[in-house]
Parts: C-alpha cells; sequence; structure tokens
C-alpha cells in the first residue's frame, strides 16, 4: 500500500501572503494579482488540508477496480463493492480484490447509469441478505432499480436475485441522474435516493411519481402504511420526501437518529438537508444554483412551504456517497459528516452539532474524483476513488 503524496503549497501560500506593492508596473502587478488569488480559486482544499488539526495520510489500499460506487463492510471486515459497468467484488482485509461475483443481473451503463449503491440488510448476518440499486432499460425507458439477493455461502456470487422496486415511470430520453443510494433506518426500513432523471418538466415535485425523490419501503419493496402520502388519491405511497435533483448521499446521523440527504445543483446551489417525512425540498422550484447556460431557475433560493437546505456549496462541489464519523481512530472527528466530491475532487468534512452544520474542511482537494465514503469496523475512514483504474484509498493517523 503506497501513501498519497501531499500537494506542495508551502510555498504558493508564502508567496500569496506577499501584499502587491503599489510601486509595481502594471504587468508586475497582473502576476502579483494572480498568484494572490491562486491559492483561492484553484487550490482552496489542499490549502485547508495542510492546516488541519488532525494530521492523517491516505494509502492505497485496494486497487484493480473500474468506477467504484458503492461499498458495505460485511461482518468478517471484508469489503463489498460495486463497479459502475456492472460488477461486484469483495475486498479482502489485506486489499486484494476478488472475481466479480456472479449473479449479478445485466445494467445499463449508458451515461451516469450503471450498477450503483450496495447496502447490507440490518440482519446480515444471519439472512446474508443484500441490497443493491443500478439503472436499468425497460420496455418504456431507463429507470432505477431497486433489488434484493442473497450473498452465497461461498461468497462466489449472488442468489435469489429479486428486483423489488423500480423507480418509474421510465423515461425514453437521457441517461442522467439516477439518484440510487441507500439507507437503512434505526427502525429497519430502507430508504432509496431517485434522481429526476435530468428533467426539467417538473418529475421531482409529481406525487404520481417517483422520480425525484427520496422512497421508504420495506425489505420486499412495499411502502409503509405510515408513509406520508399514504391514501392520497394520485400520490405514490412509497415518497417519503419530494423536490431532489439527484441526491447520491443518505446517512443517518447517529446523534439525532435524523437522515441526511445530499444532492447536486446545477451550476452551485448543491445541497445538504435534513430529511422530514412529507416535506418538498424545492427542486426545480428554488435552487441557490442557475443552470449551465447561467440563465435562472425557477423562482428564487427560498420559497415559504418549501424547505430550506441545511448547507449550500456556491460553486459547486458535486458531493455523492456520505458517512458520518463515528469511531476511536480520531477522535476530534467524531460528529463530523464526510462526504466525497466528484468536481473540484476531494473530500469535504463537516462539523456538526445536533442537526445543525458548524464549520467545514476540504481535504485530499483537487486530486482524484470520489465517489463514496465508508467508516471500517477499524474505525478508519474508506473512500472509493471515481476512476478507470479505481481504488480505495484509507484514511490512516500520521503517527
Amino acid at each position: 500500500m503506497s501513501a498519497l503524496p501531499s500537494a506542495p503549497l508551502a510555498a504558493t501560500a508564502r508567496v500569496a501572503a506577499r501584499p502587491v506593492r503599489p510601486n509595481l508596473r502594471p504587468m508586475r502587478r497582473s502576476i502579483a494579482l494572480a498568484i494572490l488569488l491562486l491559492p483561492l480559486l484553484a487550490l482552496p482544499g489542499a490549502a485547508q488540508e495542510r492546516s488541519s488539526s488532525v494530521p492523517f495520510r491516505a494509502v492505497d489500499f485496494a486497487t484493480g477496480l473500474e468506477r467504484p460506487w458503492g461499498g458495505a463492510f460485511l461482518p468478517d471486515g471484508r469489503l463489498l463493492v460495486t463497479e459502475r459497468p456492472g460488477r461486484m467484488r469483495l475486498v479482502g482485509r489485506d486489499g486484494r480484490v476478488s472475481e466479480p461475483l456472479s449473479g449479478v443481473p445485466r445494467v445499463e451503463t449508458g451515461g451516469q447509469g450503471g450498477l450503483l449503491d450496495v447496502a447490507l440488510a440490518p440482519d446480515f448476518a444471519r439472512t446474508r441478505e443484500v441490497f443493491f440499486c443500478h439503472s436499468v432499460l425497460l420496455s418504456e425507458g431507463a429507470a432505477t432499480r431497486l433489488v434484493r439477493a442473497r450473498l452465497a455461502g461461498n461468497d462466489s456470487g449472488l442468489e435469489a436475485v429479486t428486483p423489488i422496486l423500480d423507480a418509474t415511470p421510465a423515461q425514453s430520453s437521457g441517461r442522467n441522474h439516477y439518484g440510487c443510494r441507500i439507507a437503512f433506518g434505526p427502525d429497519g426500513a430502507l430508504f432509496l435516493s431517485t434522481g429526476d432523471r435530468f428533467n426539467t418538466k417538473m418529475r421531482a415535485q409529481r406525487l404520481d411519481d417517483l422520480a425525484g425523490k427520496v422512497l421508504r419501503v420495506s425489505r420486499d419493496g412495499a411502502p409503509f402504511a405510515d408513509n406520508p402520502f399514504v391514501g392520497r388519491t394520485g400520490a405514490r405511497p412509497e415518497i417519503w420526501t419530494l423536490g431532489h435533483r439527484n441526491p447520491q448521499g443518505l446517512a443517518f446521523n447517529p446523534r439525532t437518529g435524523s437522515l441526511w440527504e445530499n444532492e447536486f445543483g446545477a451550476r452551485g446551489g448543491d445541497e445538504v438537508n435534513v430529511l422530514r417525512p412529507g416535506r418538498n425540498y424545492g427542486w426545480p422550484l428554488v435552487t441557490h444554483g442557475v443552470d449551465y447556460d447561467g440563465s435562472r431557475i425557477g423562482e428564487g433560493s427560498s420559497k415559504p412551504g418549501l424547505e430550506d437546505p441545511i448547507h449550500i456549496w456556491v460553486p459547486s462541489v458535486s458531493p455523492s456517497g456520505m458517512a458520518f464519523y463515528t469511531g476511536d481512530a480520531f477522535p476530534a472527528w467524531r460528529g463530523s459528516l464526510f462526504l466525497a466530491a466528484l468536481n473540484p475532487p476531494g473530500l469535504v468534512r463537516l462539523s456538526t452539532e445536533g442537526d445543525r452544520v458548524t464549520g467545514e474542511e476540504r481535504l485530499l482537494w483537487n486530486r482524484t474524483r470520489l465517489r463514496q465514503v465508508i467508516q471500517g469496523p477499524d474505525g478508519l475512514l474508506y473512500v472509493l476513488t471515481d476512476e478507470g483504474r479505481g481504488r480505495v484509498l484509507r484514511l490512516e493517523p500520521e503517527r
């Protein structure tokens, strides 16, 4: 396992700290201004990393993966990992990567689609059940699909593979914004995020449509009787919350029991939300971002009756998977929420107090696109890189 080198920023930071002298010639003044702004525009996270009060190093724990997307630790310490092209593998405690597991169904791999998240059943030690989601091509178009399966006793593949929910209606155009993150609640309920499918026709706001939502279902895909829209005419009973763009992060706050979610904005407007049943989180009626051509989206950044995010990014960081840290390896990080960021690439740490964000730190910034972050049973953090030659990085205390 090799350590990931730190960015050489000390000299840059020293140059940037020099004031611009008023008697510089115009060319020298322009160069000095560019040097002054460079750390702010290009490398903010790396600079913060060097000033972090928690020294750590990132090492290559596992290599040889292709676009790893989701992962879950088995009780014996092995890591079950999905690869977006449609494979699932086991990573041993020594970092060795298995051959692809058999039984993984065919997935739709166009655009942002593929084999996406995976989660273990709360009683996996007894049932060996796993749940995963992927993009699927139906007769009407593409959709997000939730699947239940069982890990075979010899760990070579999946058995009893059963699709239990499709986020319909399927969409014939476009292959983006599938969402597809899974989290189990303290009561055993399964939560699944679905993207708006990059659709501007208000799919995220429609109650007869499962796109752009967070769903709450049982392990056979059925809605719970106490879901907020059960019994409402024209509403899908699986819906827990609505008004989401492309939610790729779900995690329960261990201190409050609340479900946190993150989602991509367009240009700016990435969000972290605390989810409450039946609430509308606004997309595309309100957002802090703008469209990719710079035009306005919706009716502003806030509106009565719609939930405001508890944290936003302008410009974007493109947050994907996230996890609250509860381990002993980094005591100063306990209670922090870690988010894998794609663009700019890096790892975001949010300090929290209850259901509030109290601060932000950027780590491993501007190095590699990161897709998911998971706390291991050893109390360390494991991060999946979004690369064709993908890796699992392990964050260890610097001794």
